[in-house]
């Protein structure tokens, strides 16, 4: 699903190779158009979350191995 507006005031919605104007469509439509848009961005922000969280886990990683150099293993 895409919205691709070719104009300001021309909101469109590509859905399965077909494209229909949002704003002649029912209501109820729109807001799951809208409900579709809110997942999206939720979605994306949440990508973005585990980004940073596998990026600090890394870092994380990089000063357990640098401490753990001067310490004497077990086996």
């Amino acid at each position: 699903m895409s919205n691709t507006p070719s104009s300001e005031k021309e909101a469109i919605l590509t859905f399965e190779n077909k494209k229909y104007d949002i704003k002649s469509l029912p209501k109820e439509v729109q807001e799951l158009i809208k409900g579709m848009q809110v997942a999206d961005a939720q979605l994306r922000m949440h990508e973005d979350t585990l980004k940073v969280l596998a990026v600090g886990r890394q870092h994380l990683i990089m000063q357990l191995k640098s401490k753990l150099e001067t310490i004497n293993a077990i086996n």
